[in-house]
């Protein structure tokens, strides 16, 4: 089993410290400490990885200790970031409203090695990956040590994209953790993404390194990347796969995510109903690790695959790898999944789940997720008129939301969640029995065979316009008006239109005056 082995710098940050700190933290046992805090007025802190803090001494931080640490170390960035040169720690600032320093954190950077032989055949391999965890739990740290043993080892020409100096440490000569590769220094966040393009374009690189992708922006770059055959090492936000699934801003990452409708044969073939979410495109990644703690990493080797099982809701389960784990070697080659037939699950996935049994079982099921309405009604309105749905007790499980009419408008937190998860929305008037049928009727889609006219109400019935409306829209892309309607009926229209993220307008003249969703 490999081991961990850690070394610092942690004399030279102690070199621009003042004295009342120095002295008192050689008294200290230094291997857990991750941050120093100096603020105006207040007792110096010593923070470790336990969660203890210490005070470093019983004076108060004066105006000269800020100055002598501020006058010993590089003007702070526009992040109000600086470090020490030649080291991995970073001193961030805090600052009043005349931009003055009032506050120091220095946080303790260290080199850890060991903690990617667990995953060295997926380096070697050559694949993009991409890693996913919260903050603190070591990301930047293997992209260190990747950067390093993709540059010694491998001997590729690698390139690191520093923003803010966060990995290869301040100074204008990189930090040697990581090793031969190339450091291109980021002077703020924003332009990141310009930086990431100017290093494929101006240095031939054969792999490059990124720290926290975030923006829109620089999902499209890092797809850039990919898109020229250079191999891209990064970290994202988020904890998991499927948090990154359902994120607008960077599912691009993983292939994105469209609603696609089906046509009825479709529908029956693939047992599912019409509406389904499916991966836009080829994933930037071709695998995403994510970083469950410091000592395990759940890994998804095939992302296409694995988001494509997410979005139809078939259980999948990363391979779980420790630090001190060595990979055994490949055996021969064995079929992609484009020549596989019917879908089988590779070695990262439950052994035990049979895929036509689990469609056999839910073909005809739609999850439903009500708000604010009784789920005692909704179950016997289900089972009254023999409808193939049930309803789930979690949001993300669902194929649709039924709540109440209430909730419409005003920027409630049931549409945004709808919203959030790509679901449609249907509202109840009332809370009753009618009310509530006829509500299922519309979400699944069940003709009504009623000989009797039923109760016409102006208000749901130019909801529901609407909500046809925004969904036909989001699928076509193309202009929708809606029938005529009262100024005050067009106002609910407008609110509701608005909630799901388009624009209506007014067209025409009164009585015929209309919304159009654009």
């Amino acid at each position: 089993m490999g081991e961990l082995s850690f070394y610092n710098d942690l004399d030279k940050l102690l070199a621009v410290m003042p004295p009342v700190i120095t002295e008192n933290l050689q008294k200290e046992e230094l291997d857990d400490l991750v941050e120093l805090v100096m603020d105006l007025g207040r007792k110096p802190e010593a923070r470790f990885s336990s969660g203890e803090i210490k005070y470093i001494s019983q004076n108060l931080i004066l105006e000269e200790d800020i100055n002598y640490v501020t006058s010993r170390i590089e003007d702070f960035t526009l992040d109000n970031r600086s470090g020490v040169a030649g080291t991995l720690h970073r001193i961030s600032a805090i600052r009043n409203r005349k931009n003055k320093v009032i506050g120091l954190t220095a946080r303790i950077g260290r080199v850890v090695t060991g903690t990617i032989d667990c995953i060295a055949d997926i380096v070697k391999d050559g694949k993009s990956i991409l890693f996913l965890g919260r903050p603190g739990v070591g990301k930047t740290t293997k992209l260190r040590e990747i950067s390093r043993m993709v540059a010694d080892e491998l001997k590729k020409r690698v390139v690191v994209v520093d923003t803010s100096n966060e990995i290869a440490g301040d100074g204008d000569i990189p930090h040697r953790a990581i090793g031969n590769s190339r450091r291109m220094q980021v002077a703020s966040p924003e332009k990141q993404k310009d930086i990431m393009i100017e290093a494929v374009e101006n240095h031939t690189p054969q792999v490059i390194v990124v720290d926290e992708i975030g923006t829109e922006e620089e999902a499209q770059a890092a797809r850039t990347i990919a898109e020229r055959g250079v191999m891209l090492i990064a970290t994202a936000h988020g904890n998991m796969l499927e948090n990154l699934i359902k994120n607008p801003t960077l599912s691009d990452l993983v292939g994105g995510v469209s609603s696609v409708t089906l046509g009825d044969d479709e529908a029956r073939r693939r047992s599912t109903q019409k509406t389904i979410l499916e991966r836009e495109k080829q994933p930037t990644f071709d695998v995403v690790i994510e970083i469950v703690d410091r000592e395990t990493l759940a890994v998804y080797p095939d992302v296409a695959t694995a988001v494509d099982y997410i979005l139809r809701g078939w259980p999948i389960q990363p391979e779980i790898r420790k630090i001190g784990y060595i990979p055994k070697e490949k055996k021969a080659t064995e079929p992609t999944v484009e020549t596989k037939k019917e879908p089988e699950f590779t070695s990262t996935l439950n052994r035990d789940f049979n895929v036509k049994k689990y469609i056999d079982e839910n073909k005809s099921y739609r999850k439903i997720y009500i708000y604010s309405i009784s789920r005692n009604i909704v179950e016997k309105a289900i089972e009254r008129l023999n409808l193939n749905a049930k309803v789930t007790k979690n949001i993300d499980d669902a194929d649709l939301v039924i709540s109440h009419k209430s909730y419409a408008k005003g920027g409630s937190k049931i549409i945004e969640a709808a919203q959030e998860f790509k679901l449609p929305i249907h509202f109840v008037k009332s809370n009753n029995m009618p009310q509530i049928q006829k509500a299922l009727k519309i979400a699944l889609g069940v003709k009504s065979d009623d000989e009797n006219p039923t109760f016409h109400d102006e208000t749901d019935e130019a909801l529901e316009e609407a909500q046809k409306g925004v969904i036909k829209y989001k699928e076509t892309g193309e202009e929708v008006e809606l029938s005529p309607r009262s100024i005050e009926i067009r106002k609910i229209q407008h609110d509701y239109i608005e909630q799901h993220g388009l624009k209506g307008i007014s067209i025409g003249e009164e009585p015929n005056r209309r919304i159009k969703i654009i």
